[in-house]
């Protein structure tokens, strides 16, 4: 059954970080992809154009989407919060029913079935991230879509990779590993692990199209430092995508984004009797 998965991110390049893989994973299928971000990141890090940030950034956001089989993308246009998620009238301190108001309504027009947000913590925490999770879980409540995934990070398998990038002095001086005790989600929450190796050059080609997050600062960004790695450790590192879904119970283990569907819902995209369509 051909579905709507909705995949809403705070900036241009959330999206080919986090979830490119499973995006494209759909898409390959025939389910209908509609990406949807928050603001245009004009007051992202990026080194000085000649062009204002936030229309080369939306550029860059079409082009990912492209490499991706995106049919569709949204961009609400909430102002970026900034760096901190501190700046006046940014989407972190937008109205949340109001802005739930509006996505709903999208999500309504499009008949989705799915909606990809982020988990609680917003994963690393900025308030912009926060942010869709607040509005995007009250919007499919609104909408009626009978899924939310949250998309995240295994918290424990992050935190064993960085301690001896750590140890060795090998990462920016500015990590703290103390702000990642309580980012992201834990193994034990985490109910998909979604296997995303067989799309690892489109979603290196969608991080590429992002070429304004890989310059700007005083550090090497983290979008360069992955484009950096061979392909093979490329597609090992980020082969696999991890999301929350919280209806169901712990322990859970799925491995593509569709399965365990609800069977009835009352929502006209998922009728049927539908349980597991890894293999559709």
């Amino acid at each position: 059954m051909r579905r709507t998965c909705v995949f809403f991110h705070a900036h241009p390049d959330d999206e080919a970080l986090l979830t490119a893989g499973t995006m494209a994973l759909l898409a390959a299928e025939g389910h209908r992809v509609v990406l949807v971000v928050a603001t245009a990141g004009e007051r992202g890090l990026a080194a000085e154009g000649e062009r204002p940030l936030g229309e080369v950034r939306t550029a860059e956001l079409h082009a990912s989407a492209a490499v991706l089989g995106v049919a569709r993308v949204v961009v609400l246009g909430h102002a970026d919060s900034g760096l901190d998620g501190a700046a006046p009238g940014g989407f972190a301190s937008a109205d949340v029913a109001e802005a739930a108001a509006g996505l709903a309504g999208l999500l309504r027009r499009e008949d989705a079935d799915l909606l990809v947000v982020y988990d609680p913590a917003g994963g690393y925490g900025h308030p912009d991230h926060v942010q869709v999770h607040r509005v995007g879980t009250e919007a499919a409540r609104l909408a009626g879509t009978p899924v939310v995934l949250e998309a995240t990070v295994d918290r424990d398998l992050l935190l064993r990779a960085l301690r001896p990038i750590v140890r060795l002095r090998l990462a920016p001086r500015t990590l703290d590993l103390g702000r990642f005790a309580t980012a992201y989600a834990g193994r034990d929450e985490i109910t998909h692990r979604v296997r995303v190796g067989r799309f690892a050059d489109a979603k290196r080609a969608s991080m590429a199209a992002h070429a304004t997050q890989a310059t700007g600062g005083d550090s090497v960004r983290t979008l360069a430092a992955l484009l950096r790695l061979p392909r093979p450790l490329f597609r090992r590192v980020l082969g696999t995508e991890y999301y929350v879904r919280r209806d169901l119970p712990p322990g859970t283990t799925l491995t593509h984004p569709l399965d365990r569907w609800p069977a009835d819902t009352g929502h006209p995209g998922a009728r049927g009797t539908l349980v597991d369509t890894a293999g559709s």
